[in-house]
């Protein structure tokens, strides 16, 4: 039987840079992580753009904290949720912390609570900017987030062919021939596995809601899948050229 993710979560919102409307997306998320305990957002709750979180806050009890406006373009939110995020990492028994914002402000926050051993999981837009990305253990882009199934589309456009990055290939070929075996295969979970302890690297961010399915969107790689007992066992190669000490091995 398959265990219950018992971690426990403090769930901080940078409701200024955050859209109420993609919650159940971050709470279904944090599900398979764990229990979220510690629930804040952080805002002027004054301001009419921040009128859309009013039920969802309701909704999910998440507790308001509130931040009026220093200056005129400047709020004291972001620096309330940095001094609550530290009081909660000396006080609170806290596995992971969970941000939602797309504000780069927060970088040096992630790096902190990583260098305390604690597991950060970010959410934010497209434009996040890349150091406060690549400082959390998992990061996750709320504009890409399907629309509800229920919510038909009129005319569906027909599927683009996916063109992966160098820079993910490199990723995805590294962590292949970290784990691979003497002929070049390696089991899909401890690849997933290579990957993530490299980054915040999440399938879903390129469409696809299997690794499997993103691997096989690469010509570059090969996946076979094989029935062990009622188990299906995935595993992949790289089509090129082996490292040059494996090839030495193997012709000796």
């Amino acid at each position: 039987m398959e265990q219950t993710p018992n971690e426990s979560i403090a769930l901080l919102i940078d409701a200024d840079n955050a859209p109420a409307g993609k919650i159940e997306f971050i709470f279904s998320e944090l599900a398979s992580h764990g229990k979220v305990n510690i629930r804040r957002a952080y805002g002027n709750w004054k301001k009419q753009g921040l009128s859309g979180w009013e039920k969802v806050l309701h909704d999910h009890a998440i507790q308001p904290s509130q931040h009026f406006d220093l200056i005129k373009g400047k709020n004291a939110s972001d620096i309330g949720l940095v001094i609550e995020a530290m009081d909660i990492l000396y006080t609170k028994s806290v596995d992971t912390f969970c941000l939602v914002s797309s504000d780069c402000d927060f970088t040096p926050l992630v790096l902190r609570l990583r260098a305390d051993g604690k597991q950060v999981i970010g959410f934010g837009g497209q434009k996040t900017p890349e150091p406060f990305i690549n400082g959390c253990t998992k990061f996750l882009y709320l504009d890409e987030v399907e629309k509800s199934p229920s919510t038909p589309d009129k005319k569906k456009a027909p599927a683009k062919p996916f063109k992966a990055s160098a820079k993910l290939i490199y990723t995805l070929r590294s962590a292949v021939q970290a784990t691979e075996d003497e002929d070049g295969w390696a089991p899909l979970g401890p690849v997933g596995a290579h990957i993530s302890n490299q980054g915040p690297f999440d399938h879903r961010t390129y469409g696809f809601s299997k690794l499997s399915g993103l691997f096989k969107a690469i010509d570059q790689f090969e996946v076979e899948e094989l029935q062990n007992g009622n188990r299906l066992a995935v595993r992949v190669r790289f089509k090129g050229p082996a490292k040059p000490d494996k090839a030495r091995a193997r012709k000796s």
